[in-house]
């Protein structure tokens, strides 16, 4: 109940300081919520210094405002940061789609291929050594592979 009555007392002027804090916390754990919940309070300190608004009404306002802000903020965004290496920590999937040829035969659904510099184990129909296959998916560390 102190919250309350800290902002009962003071009005818009907490909001208006608790919106500076929020976007000042944003610079310290950047994540990009914290600016909408600031830019929230601000515009909640604001709307109370110029129209006589009972504090109730200032939390609805500012929930509502921060709802909206959220909300608008993660429909509208970009894409966020695209990389030029996107299968980096994904390295078998990089794998898929290509055509290679069985070093070791796959006798039971799974079997060994030497792929670039690593032992890959692969899942997928019995085939002799020297068939020719194409990785399909890649789950974890095992490449699954059809015959071509």
């Amino acid at each position: 109940m102190q919250i309350i009555d800290f902002i009962a007392g003071n009005g818009a002027w907490s909001w208006v300081v608790g919106g500076l804090v929020l976007l000042a916390l944003e610079l310290v754990l950047p994540g990009g919520v914290l600016i909408w919940l600031g830019a929230a309070a601000l515009v909640t300190g604001f709307l109370a210094m110029s129209v006589s608004i009972y504090w109730p009404l200032q939390f609805v306002i500012f929930g509502v405002l921060a709802l909206i802000a959220i909300w608008l903020w993660l429909r509208f965004r970009g894409p966020g940061i695209v990389s030029d290496r996107p299968f980096l920590n994904q390295r078998a999937q990089r794998y898929v789609g290509r055509e290679v040829v069985l070093d070791e035969p796959i006798q039971d659904g799974n079997g060994r291929l030497y792929l670039d510099d690593t032992t890959w184990r692969v899942h997928g129909p019995d085939l002799a050594a020297g068939a020719r296959v194409k990785i399909v998916d890649a789950d974890g560390a095992v490449l699954r592979v059809e015959a071509v």
